[in-house]
């Protein structure tokens, strides 16, 4: 019986483990050209956030991303990339206008919202990829 108790103890040493590795954060992931291909992959639904210091329009949007952060745990996983900080990333995805929020499904790309919307229309949009 002691072995099978260490087995059994084993498994949910792994079962825990991987519960907290896909635990979603509450607040916007910092996403970078190193970071990015793991973080789109490690959650179901990833929305990030590509924007700039200087824009705007970007700045308006991130009390909106911070609240969906916290609104739609467990469900979306939001993740933040500077255009100028990472351009390999933002040259791979077509990223000519900021704010851009591409959208991933399963880490692949499953949509792209432009433009600093209010927090309802993107709830509306975002829904849409739970």
């Amino acid at each position: 019986m002691d072995d099978l108790e260490k087995i059994r103890q084993q498994r949910l040493e792994q079962i825990k483990n991987n519960l907290e590795s896909r635990s979603f954060p509450d607040s916007p992931i910092h996403a970078t050209d190193a970071n990015f291909d793991e973080l789109i992959s490690k959650y179901p639904v990833v929305v990030i956030d590509c924007w700039a210091e200087w824009c705007g329009p970007c700045r308006k949007l991130v009390p909106v991303i911070d609240a969906l952060a916290k609104e739609m745990q467990g469900k979306i996983a939001f993740g933040k990339l500077n255009t100028d900080e990472n351009q390999t990333t933002a040259r791979k995805f077509n990223i000519t206008a900021i704010p851009t929020l591409l959208v991933f499904k399963n880490g692949k790309p499953a949509g792209q919202i432009v433009g600093a919307l209010q927090k309802e229309q993107l709830v509306e949009r975002l829904n849409k990829f739970i």
